[in-house]
């Protein structure tokens, strides 16, 4: 059975200052190599006039993982940033670390604990999603079964993608897919197989 993973919901940044030294993290969702190298050239683009661009990425899509110091000493900068991303567990995500040089040296291992530590508060304030296999499907029921329905899937944390209300209604929903046969199995017993699952579909999301 595939495994669930962890990444983030979207883009958001954080900003944090060392001996003058300005270190703003961004941190961005990325499923493939490309999408991370537009989003690291858009952050260089942004953030033209600063000193360096650190960037670290970490993708499911061939297990690939990038770094670069961008003009810092040797392993100061842009490793630090992937041992942070490696210790979090998340995947299908990149950092850029841009800093404005402050005019003091940190020495190498100031540099090591102030991009960390960037990276590590950006990650904290990200919206972290576990990406699990579900199943999607729909479900058709009599307005009479409706209240009903919705008690029995909230009992296994189903999430409810679409409701529509014509002369019956009709739910697109997604459960995790090691509940996906005990919630069927229960609601053919409650509503005695009136109730069937259409067009079940294996999808991962996130819960």
């Amino acid at each position: 059975m595939v495994e669930g993973y962890k990444t983030i919901l979207n883009s958001c940044s954080v900003e944090t200052e060392v001996k003058h030294s300005r270190f703003i993290a961004t941190v961005c969702p990325c499923k493939t190599e490309s999408e991370a190298t537009e989003f690291i050239a858009a952050m260089r683009k942004k953030y033209w006039d600063a000193k360096h661009n650190v960037y670290a990425f970490s993708l499911r899509e061939n297990g690939t993982r990038r770094f670069s110091d961008d003009g810092e000493p040797h392993s100061t900068a842009g490793l630090p940033v992937m041992e942070v991303i490696n210790h979090s567990g998340i995947t299908d995500i990149a950092i850029v670390v841009t800093r404005y040089f402050g005019g003091i040296l940190l020495g190498t291992g100031g540099l090591v604990r102030a991009y960390s530590e960037a990276a590590r508060l950006a990650l904290q304030t990200a919206d972290v999603v576990t990406i699990l296999p579900a199943k999607s499907f729909e479900i058709k029921c009599d307005y009479g079964d409706y209240e009903s329905l919705l008690k029995l899937l909230e009992g296994f944390e189903v999430k409810i993608l679409s409701t529509d209300f014509t002369h019956n209604v009709s739910l697109k929903v997604a459960v995790k897919a090691e509940l996906y046969d005990d919630l069927l199995l229960k609601c053919t017993d409650k509503f005695c197989a009136r109730i069937p699952f259409l067009e079940a579909e294996d999808i991962f999301m996130g819960f």
